[in-house]
């Protein structure tokens, strides 16, 4: 029998989502486990959120508006642009795929730092597109002068996440406008800022703000993570109007669901809750890196709402043994990624590591 599906796909991981606490709780017989493996936030919805779902669901039988116009144009009035140049999606992953589908035929090549969110290899891939992996500095920051020179005249876009996932690193106002002025204008540079809002560094910058006139940047943002929506997935991309309406002719019709528009819609009026929820995961960042570096000196400084510990061959044992206590956190080939939760769930988390790397 012949082979139905592609043969390069073989090749390709699948994405890992973070395991399921109550499936592990079960397993070891313990009331509860820790999830700080997927980088939610442990507050629970933001006020407004479960009575905008439950209002949405009632019209469960209808389709939801394809336009999204409500969202798209709360999401332009808090940012400042037209809506013509907002796109939503399911997700701001989602929108980085309909963004390579828009941008890159086969053999085109989308570059990226490497390691950095294990989404962009897969989505690039199914895109039958090239990806360039440049690695990270030894300090696991984006090497944005190895990745100028990895440009090609296959090249057709270029990503920076920016705080980087899973690193929790950052790329400075003045690095990120050096290297926006170097890169050619033909190709598309993507700032994926899922972070964004836990990051207090006054260097790095809103890439809106500060590159948003520019016609070969666009920006991704996601309601998963600072509003608290990572269930109902949803997230925008701001670009400029020609890009914009391109993606928008490869979005999968009708994929922003109705529960998903007005819950981000009831988010963005509870902004001022987010904003103090966001500061609530700044302050426990510090503090659990601080702690963190008494036990992996070179734990690096992270602008986002996790850390990044580079204990290589040993990420995957020291995740088991995590488990093994309750705590699930996400290792990677070179080191693990630990989200922050609570006060409390961070002091376990911490007495579990220091049993492991002590």
């Amino acid at each position: 029998m012949s082979r139905l599906t592609r043969t390069d796909l073989d090749a390709l991981p699948a994405y890992v989502p973070g395991r399921s606490p109550a499936d592990l709780a079960r397993d070891l017989g313990l009331p509860e486990a820790i999830k700080l493996a997927s980088n939610e936030v442990p507050y629970g919805p933001l006020p407004g959120v479960i009575e905008a779902v439950t209002s949405a669901a009632e019209n469960a039988h209808r389709y939801p508006d394809m336009g999204v116009v409500a969202l798209r144009d709360a999401v332009a009035q808090r940012v400042g642009v037209e809506a013509s140049r907002v796109v939503t999606g399911c997700g701001s992953v989602a929108l980085f795929e309909h963004l390579v589908k828009a941008t890159c035929l086969p053999g085109d090549e989308v570059l990226y730092s490497w390691r950095s969110f294990e989404a962009y290899p897969i989505v690039v891939a199914g895109a039958g597109a090239t990806s360039v992996q440049v690695p990270n500095t030894p300090d696991h920051r984006h090497d944005l002068d190895a990745m100028l020179a990895a440009v090609t005249d296959n090249t057709k876009l270029i990503v920076v996440c920016n705080p980087n996932n899973p690193t929790g690193t950052t790329v400075d106002r003045a690095e990120l406008t050096r290297f926006i002025d170097a890169v050619p204008e033909h190709i598309l540079i993507v700032l994926d800022e899922a972070y964004l809002e836990f990051v207090t560094d006054p260097e790095v910058c809103d890439g809106f703000e500060e590159f948003g006139d520019r016609p070969n940047v666009a920006v991704l943002r996601t309601f998963s993570k600072a509003w608290g929506l990572a269930g109902l997935r949803a997230g925008y991309l701001i670009a400029a109007e020609p890009v914009a309406d391109a993606i928008r002719k490869v979005v999968t019709p009708f994929s922003t669901n109705a529960c998903a528009q007005f819950a981000a819609l009831a988010a963005l009026r509870a902004e001022d809750e987010m904003s103090r929820r966001a500061a609530l995961v700044v302050a426990e960042r510090d503090r659990v890196i601080r702690s963190l570096r008494e036990l992996v000196p070179d734990v690096p400084d992270s602008q986002s709402n996790f850390a990044w510990l580079p204990i290589g061959e040993r990420s995957v044992p020291f995740a088991k043994h995590c488990e093994s206590h309750g705590v699930i956190v996400r290792p990677f080939p070179e080191g693990v990624r630990v989200s922050f939760g609570t006060t409390e769930q961070n002091d376990r988390f911490l007495e579990v590591a220091a049993k492991f790397l002590g």
